[in-house]
């Protein structure tokens, strides 16, 4: 626990501290560039939007700006923590808005619990921001900032901890009314908790078909009824003439209950005293009101929603805000109303019965997802989401009359959405999510490296993958222990100490060279090394994946892997790629560590290695072979080269998209292409994987985009092996480890026939 924390410290504060930053979107390297960006070009903007205000958003980035504003005052399950101690929190929010629905966010939190100033101090925002989300602050105080902002401003505001979770878990209830059969307006409901969230679904389940009189609320003082005298005006509205002295008394015969509140305060018997398909939808977290594995085993029939990820049906608020938000300020909407907001309910819960994408499947490890009990909420990687959810939202405000801007054209709006999809960190997410699903034993040659011994701790903790260690054991605990790392009982290897095994695996070694000049002495010796040692532990199959290249030479590593583990059935050259994770999403360079000057066949299978491992990571690769020329501009060898590939490739596996030879920035610009050379295959959609003529140009193109910290760099990843063999660049940061770690598990995956 102390080296989680730990961890969660170094995250926020190594490198550049907090989570978030602000990149100009304009050129500024030119004196002329500057003029335009300030004095005196900006004045033009300035005195348009004077004549114009909604010019703001034709010139300024407040269309696709959100505040994320806090006072502090409930901060996640932490309490009162106050405005700066919420910046985290904030900072993250923000980061959410960006990688799910590229929204761009300032977070801002205000020094005012007096619920007046802090109003005053956001009203006084608008000019800057298309949209408000207000956060952590607490109830009563929430509901009157939340409804005199709402009335008072002209742009859309939502309090996500209200209706953030009462869209979500609104059509949750509404699917799962339908899997128990029930009719919503005859259901009993019980709510515990009766805070911002609480009070917030309730209204929303009534709007959709909830009755209020069936509806009986608890707080931390009890029922919420008639003969309670310390109720606010908000609790007012839901109290009963009918009393229940507890919990468990009002439980009995229940068709819904809703937690808000805290964990653990439902029991099994109390879920067994509930009517038949009973409904729990127990959200406390990060302790549900009763855990999900003792509801199920109480009831058969029960249909159970959680807010946690790693059981189904989780109630999770990332599946509204972005794209609520996302479809607000894409139609200019002057508020977020209850038309929008049901609107998101229906889309949601439509979702949910639609077949799920067989990339959702694969990311959730799952071999089919059908609406049912464990099906009722779409998955927060369900890349429809931003679609449906925000188109749906951008639709009523139009219709509910509160947009300023009429999309007309919804196909090329939801191909506007696609679009943005690429500009996160998804990829990265998902391979993280495939490798916990299944995690492999990964084997690390180096690990009295620090950074390799934090790498497996923290792939660990995820759950992505068993590390096996190789190194000096002694000085391998001593680093663990130092560390506080949870690595103690992994097992551990010292090669030079092991003789039985080196002995063993010598003689396995020797028989596959020993008419390649290698005499028995010489096999076992070289066992005693960590790079022949692991790689023979993967070819054996006791272990999955092999890493290494921390601190060692990159032919070092490979060539034991490629003497004793080899190449693919079928496959006459390995080769190396890297993953580069840009704004345009993750592109592929290949070959970069490998083949020094491929001829036109190993050109051809550098492309087939490329496209069947990026097919494998779920991304449909479009490659380019990237040269000097564009399609016989010029001529040269690796000209020659290509040109042979791209013949062979067209006329031999024509379901690879695949073209050349051509420029870097023709690759990369599909209108220049379309428009200079609109018989190229890429069609109208840019390159992610570039296929470079040798090997100096693909090493110079990543090593540069690496160094110019323009992208983050993964790699190399080796292709062609028979198993999955990784060779780190030498000093690789610990993220770049557990990246490489997550990837090489999903490749072990693969060649094991897992997906």
């Amino acid at each position: 626990m102390d080296n989680e924390f730990d961890n969660a410290l170094d995250y926020h504060s190594k490198g550049r501290p907090g989570k978030i930053e602000v990149i100009p979107t304009k050129p500024t390297q030119t004196k002329r560039d500057l003029s335009l960006a300030y004095s005196p070009g900006v004045a033009e903007p300035c005195e348009e939007i004077f004549k114009n205000p909604q010019d703001a958003y034709k010139y300024t980035a407040k269309g696709n700006l959100v505040a994320v504003i806090s006072n502090g005052s409930a901060v996640l399950g932490l309490g009162n923590l106050g405005p700066l101690a919420s910046k985290p929190v904030m900072e993250g929010k923000g980061v959410l808005f960006k990688i799910f629905a590229d929204i761009d966010v300032f977070d801002i939190e205000v020094d005012a619990t007096d619920p007046q100033k802090f109003i005053e101090v956001v009203k006084a925002l608008e000019p800057t921001f298309g949209g408000i989300n207000l956060e952590d602050i607490k109830a009563p105080e929430s509901f009157l900032i939340e409804e005199t902002l709402k009335k008072e401003m002209n742009i859309p505001l939502m309090h996500d901890d209200q209706h953030g979770t009462a869209i979500i878990s609104t059509a949750g209830l509404i699917n799962a009314l339908e899997v128990a059969g029930k009719k919503i307006d005859e259901v009993r409901v019980v709510v515990s908790g009766a805070g911002a969230a609480g009070i917030s679904c309730v209204k929303l389940w009534i709007r959709v078909g909830v009755n209020k009189e069936n509806i009986y609320m608890f707080d931390r003082d009890g029922q919420v009824s008639d003969d309670r005298k310390d109720l606010d005006q908000w609790k007012e509205h839901f109290k009963t003439p009918k009393k229940y002295n507890n919990l468990a008394e009002a439980l009995v015969d229940a068709d819904v209950f809703l937690g808000l509140s805290v964990g653990n305060i439902v029991s099994q018997d109390m879920v067994k005293s509930m009517a038949k398909n009973p409904i729990v939808f127990a959200l406390a977290n990060p302790d549900p009101e009763i855990k999900y594995d003792d509801a199920l085993a109480a009831r058969e029939d029960v249909i159970m929603a959680t807010g946690r990820s790693d059981y189904p049906n989780q109630v999770n608020n990332v599946l509204g805000f972005p794209f609520i938000f996302r479809g607000a300020l894409d139609v200019r909407a002057t508020a977020i109303n209850e038309e929008m907001k049901l609107a998101a309910v229906k889309a949601l819960a439509e979702l949910a019965k639609e077949p799920v994408p067989d990339g959702v499947l694969i990311a959730y490890n799952k071999p089919e997802m059908n609406f049912g009990r464990d099906y009722i909420i779409p998955k927060p990687l369900d890349p429809r989401l931003i679609t449906r959810v925000s188109s749906a939202v951008a639709k009523a405000a139009m219709e509910s009359g509160v947009a300023q801007f009429d999309i007309t054209d919804w196909e090329a709006y939801k191909i506007e959405l696609r679009k943005r999809m690429g500009l996160d960190n998804r990829f990265l997410r998902n391979i993280s999510l495939r490798a916990k699903q299944n995690p492999q034993r990964v084997v690390f040659a180096e690990a009295d490296n620090p950074k390799i011994l934090k790498a497996a701790h923290s792939a660990r903790e995820e759950g992505t993958c068993i590390p096996i260690l190789l190194g000096f054991e002694d000085q391998i605990r001593a680093s663990i222990e130092e560390l506080g790392l949870n690595l103690a009982d992994c097992q551990i290897i010292d090669p030079s100490r092991s003789p039985e095994i080196t002995e063993k695996y010598g003689q396995l070694y020797f028989e596959r060279r020993q008419r390649k000049g290698l005499t028995l002495f010489q096999a076992k010796k070289k066992m005693r090394q960590r790079t022949y040692f692991g790689s023979m532990m993967v070819e054996q199959g006791e272990a999955d994946a092999f890493i290494s290249g921390q601190s060692s030479n990159y032919p070092d590593t490979i060539r034991p892997a490629l003497e004793i583990i080899g190449k693919e059935e079928g496959v006459d050259k390995v080769a190396g790629m890297y993953v580069i994770m840009s704004k345009q999403g993750p592109l592929f360079f290949a070959d970069t560590t490998v083949n020094i000057d491929p001829s036109s066949n190993d050109l051809v299978d550098i492309v087939k290695l490329a496209h069947k491992i990026v097919t494998k990571l779920q991304v449909k690769p479009r490659i380019a072979m990237i040269s000097y020329s564009n399609f016989g501009s010029a001529k040269g060898p690796t000209v020659t080269n290509i040109q042979q590939a791209i013949k062979r490739l067209h006329t031999e596996n024509p379901e690879i998209l695949v073209d050349g030879e051509m420029q870097a920035n023709t690759a990369m610009d599909a209108d220049l292409r379309q428009e200079l050379f609109p018989f190229c295959k890429l069609g109208d959609e840019n390159a992610n994987v570039f296929i470079f003529p040798e090997l100096s140009s693909g090493n110079i193109a990543y090593k540069m985009v690496q160094s110019l910290g323009i992208s983050e760099a993964i790699g190399p990843v080796l292709l062609g092996f028979r198993k999955s063999v990784h060779v780190l660049q030498l000093g690789s940061s610990v993220r770049e480890i557990v990246n490489m770690i997550n990837l090489a598990v999903v490749d072990a995956q693969g060649k094991k026939g897992l997906f």
